[in-house]
C-alpha cells in the first residue's frame, strides 16, 4: 500500500485505493493507519477552538507524544489561551507553538490593522503573515510527512471536496473525523468529559483571532459568517501551499 524512497524518505501511496479502505474505518483506525504508515513524521495541528478537544483527545491516546503545532497569531482571546493551557496539561499535550518573525506591534505599523479593512487581499495578507508562514516552517522544521487535522465536511465548500487521506506537495493530510457531524462532536465530548471552548457558553460556534470572530446570530446563513467579517471562509491554513509560496507572497512583510 505505501513505498518510501531510500534517499527521500518520501511515501507514495495509492490514495484511491487507500481512501476506498477507510470509507468505513472508524475515527481511531484512521489514525492508528496513519501512526503506523507515517511514523515519525506524523504531527498534528491544533487552533484550541470550539471542539478542540475532540482531535486532540483522540489523536493522543494513540499517538500520546505527537507534536501537536499551534499557530499563535498573537490576536487569539484570552479564553483561547486559558482554553490551550488547560487541554494542554489535562491531555499532557507535546505542544509546539509558532508564531510569524513580525510582532503584531511591527505588522500593524507597516500594513495597518489589516482586519479593519474589510478587504479580502488585506485579510488574505494577515493570513499569510500570522498563519500560513508559521505553519509551514513549523511543518519543515518538525521533518512532518503528514499532518492530522480536525477538518470537517460540512464546514466549508472547500472542505466538502476533501478526502480521508489527500497529498499537498510531499505532504500527506489526514482528516479522521472529516464525516462527522454536530451531534457526533457533542457525543464524544460527553463520553470523554471533555469541554467546549468557553465561548461556545457565549454563542461562538467557530473562534478564531478575537477580532475576526463573533457569536452566531439569526440572521447568519451559514457558521463560517461568523469569521473574517463573512467576507470568505478558509483562513488559507488548510488550503494547498508550499513554504516557497508562503515567503515569496509576502517578503515584504517576512
Amino acid at each position: 500500500m505505501a513505498t518510501s524512497s531510500m534517499n527521500s524518505q518520501v511515501l507514495t501511496l495509492d490514495l484511491p485505493h487507500i481512501n476506498e479502505q477507510l470509507a468505513e474505518a472508524k475515527s481511531v483506525e484512521i489514525v492508528q493507519w496513519a501512526a503506523s504508515t507515517f511514523g515519525s513524521g506524523l504531527v498534528m495541528s491544533t487552533s484550541f477552538g470550539i471542539q478542540a478537544a475532540v482531535m486532540l483527545h483522540l489523536v493522543t491516546r494513540v499517538v500520546p507524544d505527537i507534536p501537536v503545532i499551534w499557530i499563535d497569531t498573537g490576536y487569539l482571546p484570552t479564553e483561547t489561551y486559558l482554553f490551550a493551557e488547560e487541554l494542554t496539561q489535562r491531555l499532557n499535550l507535546n505542544l509546539q507553538v509558532y508564531q510569524s518573525p513580525m510582532s503584531p506591534a511591527r505588522m500593524e505599523a507597516l500594513h495597518g490593522r489589516l482586519w479593519e479593512q474589510r478587504d479580502i487581499e488585506a485579510l488574505n495578507r494577515y493570513d499569510r503573515i500570522r498563519k500560513v508562514e508559521p505553519m509551514q516552517r513549523a511543518l519543515q522544521e518538525l521533518g512532518a510527512t503528514a499532518w492530522l487535522a480536525g477538518l470537517r465536511r460540512h464546514q466549508t465548500e472547500h472542505r466538502k471536496q476533501l478526502d480521508v487521506v489527500s497529498q499537498q506537495g510531499e505532504l500527506y493530510k489526514v482528516l479522521p473525523i472529516l464525516t462527522w457531524h454536530s451531534r457526533d462532536v457533542y457525543e464524544y465530548l460527553m463520553k470523554y468529559d471533555l469541554p467546549y471552548h468557553p465561548l461556545f457558553d457565549q454563542g461562538y460556534v467557530t473562534v478564531g483571532d478575537w477580532h475576526s470572530s463573533r457569536p452566531l446570530t439569526a440572521d447568519d446563513q451559514d457558521e463560517r459568517d461568523t469569521r473574517f467579517h463573512g467576507l470568505k471562509q478558509e483562513c488559507g491554513l488548510h488550503l494547498p501551499q508550499s513554504l516557497g509560496e508562503a515567503k515569496s507572497r509576502d517578503s515584504s512583510g517576512l
